[in-house]
């Protein structure tokens, strides 16, 4: 007869996969924050493995997620690449660090930030600050509803943040969307919608580069991405089309209760 367990960690895979990627989807952070404590929870694995696996599946998420926006016309491109462009090096120098991060450390670190940005989250400016994150670049973007999006920020700003969320989203394998949409949302004054959809489309090409880097490192569990990574595809188009139909404010709150949740078991795992 055959081992159950073996069957189930399959099918459980491939849930968390789908699950991770719609929560990632509606708010733009990727998914990882959920993909990381389940792997932490479930086995006893280092550190490197675990954020090597959520970035590849990070990848994977932000492919289907992408291609769902890029269909509903929400993807601000020339911030995106630019965003992500910046996310480049950082993401290459979290893939090398995450071999020197004790376990603890880990965690509690990653507690503290997911607790941070469920915080920070629910904040958001009705226009972009002035002073140093005075407004230098503006855009227009009409989507497939006809809707107008018109929003002015500070585009050296984001690149910076952008450059920092790099290295983080390598670092713990969650997604830089943890830092970019609070930030591009409360500092930059994005429409939440565009700011999760091109938030999304800045990781997939960010976390391509992270990617390559945990691979060519040996970090990635390729018996438990497989399955993660099918559910991410289907969960990435569920969760756009869910993200396209629901309040940007209520997703917010939503996301912001489970990154503190999540937060809080990180920090008791630490």
């Amino acid at each position: 007869m055959m081992d159950t367990t073996l069957l189930l960690e399959p099918l459980l895979l491939l849930a968390v996969g789908m699950l991770a990627s719609i929560c990632g989807a509606v708010a733009g952070l990727g998914g990882g924050f959920i993909i990381v404590p389940v792997l932490a929870f479930l086995y006893t694995i280092p550190v490197a493995s675990i954020s090597g696996t959520s970035m590849a599946v990070l990848f994977v998420s932000a492919i289907s997620s992408t291609i769902a926006y890029a269909r509903q016309r929400r993807i601000d491109y020339r911030s995106g690449l630019a965003f992500s462009v910046a996310m480049i090096p950082g993401s290459v120098l979290g893939a090398l660090t995450t071999t020197v991060v004790g376990s603890r450390t880990f965690f509690v670190a990653l507690g503290i930030f997911l607790m941070i940005m469920a915080v920070m989250i629910n904040f958001k400016p009705t226009s972009s600050r002035g002073g140093w994150l005075r407004p230098n670049t503006h855009h227009r973007l009409i989507d497939q509803s006809g809707q107008v999006h018109e929003y002015s920020f500070n585009m050296w700003f984001g690149c910076v943040v952008a450059l920092f969320v790099g290295f983080l989203s390598s670092l713990f394998g969650i997604g830089g969307g943890s830092v970019m949409v609070p930030t591009m949302i409360l500092f930059l004054a994005f429409p939440p919608h565009i700011a999760t959809a091109t938030s999304m489309f800045s990781i997939l090409l960010s976390s391509f580069v992270g990617t390559i880097s945990h691979v060519s490192l040996g970090h990635v569990m390729w018996d438990k991405f497989i399955w993660l990574a099918i559910g991410a595809l289907v969960g990435g188009q569920i969760g756009a089309r869910i993200a396209s139909k629901i309040p940007a404010k209520a997703v917010v709150r939503v996301l912001a209760v489970c990154l503190f949740v999540v937060a809080v078991r990180m920090l008791f795992k630490g």
